[in-house]
């Protein structure tokens, strides 16, 4: 199977931002980082859960993939309690048949940072 790592978008690590795979395209955690300063949005889980998914947005269309093309999304929360609040903003970028989906507590992140959001897309 072909395999091409994508490395445009934000990395602070050792590690591609994306990985096409066949016909699939693993995008690495996004988190809520302004693409220009390279620092945290802030403004609340709404304004990060909407920074975080333009910017999964941006490294899919470098890869020639778009929301459309995602079958499953991992979202990880520092507070549980964000959940609702992160929900009605995920909503608008995946208005009808969305992705599978798991949403999970971890606690502990980046300084400035309260979600992390990954995926994984297909196409023909």
């Amino acid at each position: 199977m072909p395999r091409r790592a994508i490395s445009e978008g934000i990395s602070w690590g050792p590690y591609s931002t994306a990985v096409i795979a066949g016909n699939l395209c693993f995008v690495s955690g996004q988190a809520a980082i302004d693409p220009v300063s390279n620092k945290p949005v802030g403004g609340g889980i709404q304004a990060e859960t909407r920074q975080t998914l333009e910017n999964l947005k941006a490294v899919l269309e470098v890869a020639g993939y778009s929301l459309s093309d995602v079958v499953k999304v991992n979202v990880y929360l520092r507070d549980w309690d964000d959940w609702h609040a992160m929900n009605e903003v995920y909503a608008e970028y995946f208005p009808s048949e969305p992705p599978a989906r798991a949403a999970v507590e971890i606690g502990k992140m980046a300084e400035g940072l309260h979600l992390e959001i990954d995926c994984v897309a297909w196409k023909e």
